[in-house]
């Protein structure tokens, strides 16, 4: 009787140390951040581009394309690294993150606040690559 209940106690011993180690990991887990990995959906190729925009601005856009013919643009607005997906859109490529959208056509891109008055000037205006 006692070595069953030994076991059940070491049994038990096991578990509350895992279950700590768990816990203490999910606590780092949430104090810093992971990198974002969907594993079903693979990148086909990268791309990195850097703008200059009007008013001395710079913008670096980091584009992705997958495997399944779906578009991203990885840029950093106002402080925050976003991902953008490629929407539909009448002429040029329009990738939308968030309320903000990053509108390019040829070699020049647009970004813009959606939430942001009609009649306001974009974010960033006339960026321009390859210059």
């Amino acid at each position: 009787m006692k070595r069953i209940f030994g076991r059940t106690r070491e049994k038990r011993r096991k578990v509350a140390a895992t279950l700590a180690a768990l816990c203490a990991g999910s606590a780092a887990h949430v104090a810093s951040a992971m990198p974002l990995t969907v594993p079903q959906i693979q990148t086909a190729t990268m791309n990195t581009l850097r703008y200059k925009c009007d008013g001395g601005h710079a913008l670096t856009v980091q584009y992705m394309n997958t495997k399944n013919k779906q578009s991203f643009a990885l840029l950093t607005v106002d402080g925050r690294k976003m991902l953008f997906v490629n929407v539909l859109a009448a002429s040029g490529a329009k990738y939308v993150g968030d309320h903000y959208t990053w509108w390019t056509k040829g070699p020049e891109g647009t970004l813009t606040d959606e939430t942001a008055d009609p009649k306001a000037a974009p974010m960033l205006a006339e960026c321009k690559t390859g210059t």
